[in-house]
């Protein structure tokens, strides 16, 4: 099906392109007072059929693209916002589950958004130092030796089931009950 819309559209968009070209040529010709041996006057309707026809389905086109654009947008935006709220839940899940302080929890935000030590420090009004030690302990406590361990955890929980289409989910949850069944 996609191979046929895909000609489909190719074979408009030619078209298009061949009516814009001969529009050109005729008003080009026009303006210079020529009149073209293929202007005559039976082939002339025969012509401006074909222009209608070939500009008309180029706006029709223009629109379809243009709502299917506008819906992809939609589509993609609503994953955002998802992604977003999904990441925010993981990493107070995280956070309590790992029973960060409250400073800690600011500090290791701060370490995801990929803010420095120093930056960090300046937001929050402390040392560099300060900064460093409760680094470690939000490493310690979350099992992980840096920054990307760290952020690569919660991105691991966001590429697990929680984030799976629906389908994907019942197939998976299938897939484990028969497992299950079988050990």
């Amino acid at each position: 099906m996609k191979t046929r819309g895909t000609i489909a559209l190719w074979a408009i968009a030619a078209l298009q392109a061949i009516v814009a070209i001969f529009f050109t040529i005729c008003f080009l010709l026009d303006a210079m007072g020529m009149e073209p041996e293929f202007l005559i006057w039976q082939s002339h309707e025969y012509q401006q059929t074909i222009l209608a026809v070939g500009l008309n389905l180029g706006v029709a086109l223009g629109w379809i693209a243009l709502r299917t654009s506008l819906q992809r947008a939609r589509l993609a935006e609503e994953k955002m916002r998802r992604c977003t709220s999904e990441f925010s839940l993981v990493m107070s899940q995280h956070f309590t589950e790992w029973r960060l302080t409250p400073a800690e929890r600011d500090v290791a935000l701060f370490l995801i958004k990929g803010l420095s030590t120093h930056d960090i420090a300046a937001l929050r009004g402390t040392s560099d130092g300060t900064i460093k030690a409760q680094t470690n302990a939000i490493y310690r406590k979350a099992g992980v030796t840096g920054r990307s361990q760290l952020l690569s955890t919660f991105i691991e929980d966001l590429m697990n089931e929680a984030l799976l289409p629906d389908d994907a989910q019942q197939t998976a949850t299938t897939e484990s009950a028969k497992l299950a069944a079988v050990a």
